[in-house]
């Protein structure tokens, strides 16, 4: 049980270095509260997803350690465990780019989830009733290889698989990327239906902002490796400033005006750091 005087998971001030001299990630704060969708908004290069995976622990894989700052779950510092431990803890993670066993079908895809947390026979069935029916079309291919399945299904079978370890939280990696609007809408229709009917905690690293702040709580634009703005989803997506400089026209930076406004509406806003040349 998560007590209430610490998040489910607590980003403080975390940098990230890859090979030991390229800073991917500087200063980034951010936390998820039990029961929250938090969504990581920013475009390619803007150190989305290897923030994502220093909560999951996946940076050694690519020469990558945090270097300044810590990570904590449930009021602990994550650093030194295995992903597999954080797994069996509650942190799964979805990567990005649909990652399944091309030539498992889709139920065995599931079933792999399942075992990675050490789940008993009655829990693994238990899970996979419910994975079917928050994801119908799972049901009607799980004999099917997932290789030969759609793109949407194939996202569906690894967000299926991460909520078979029965996480507290789970990592998504750009959902979106390469998927049909209505294949899109679908699967943050049933990630909103997870987390409000099962008070299920997501941390979202997303491009497409009009959607993603459309279900969030919660939101923090990241630029060039730090957070350049964050607050309430709704706050954020209202606002003509945050999706003409982010996700529209591609203005170079707040101005003053947006930063008073910004200030005024409770939002944290700074004034991105000129890109460093490794992102250019």
């Amino acid at each position: 049980m998560t007590s209430p005087s610490f998040p489910l998971l607590d980003v403080d001030g975390i940098e990230i270095t890859y090979a030991q001299v390229i800073l991917a990630v500087r200063g980034i704060s951010f936390n998820v509260q039990a029961g929250e969708i938090v969504v990581l908004l920013g475009p390619n290069g803007a150190g989305k997803t290897t923030t994502l995976k220093s909560v999951s622990n996946l940076l050694a894989a690519e020469r990558g350690r945090v270097t300044r700052g810590v990570v904590r779950y449930q009021g602990t510092p994550i650093a030194g465990l295995a992903p597999a431990e954080l797994v069996v803890r509650g942190v799964a993670q979805v990567l990005e780019g649909r990652h399944c066993f091309a030539q498992l079908t889709v139920e065995e895809n599931l079933l792999t989830g399942a075992y990675a947390a050490g789940s008993t026979r009655r829990m693994v069935a238990d899970s996979l009733d419910r994975i079917y029916a928050y994801f119908p079309r799972l049901r009607e291919k799980r004999r099917q290889r997932a290789g030969y399945t759609s793109g949407g299904e194939q996202q569906m079978t690894a967000i299926g698989r991460a909520l078979m370890a029965r996480p507290r939280l789970v990592v998504l990696d750009e959902p979106s990327m390469g998927l049909a609007p209505l294949v899109v809408e679908e699967i943050f229709e049933i990630v909103a239906r997870l987390n409000r009917e099962e008070g299920q905690s997501f941390l979202v690293a997303e491009q497409n902002a009009a959607i993603a702040l459309r279900h969030a709580h919660r939101a923090y634009i990241i630029e060039n490796g730090s957070v350049a703005m964050s607050g309430r989803a709704g706050e954020l997506g209202s606002r003509h400033e945050v999706r003409d400089m982010y996700f529209g026209t591609g203005n170079a930076g707040p101005g003053n005006a947006e930063l008073g406004v910004a200030r005024r509406r409770g939002l944290r806003v700074r004034r991105p750091s000129p890109q460093p040349f490794w992102l250019q």
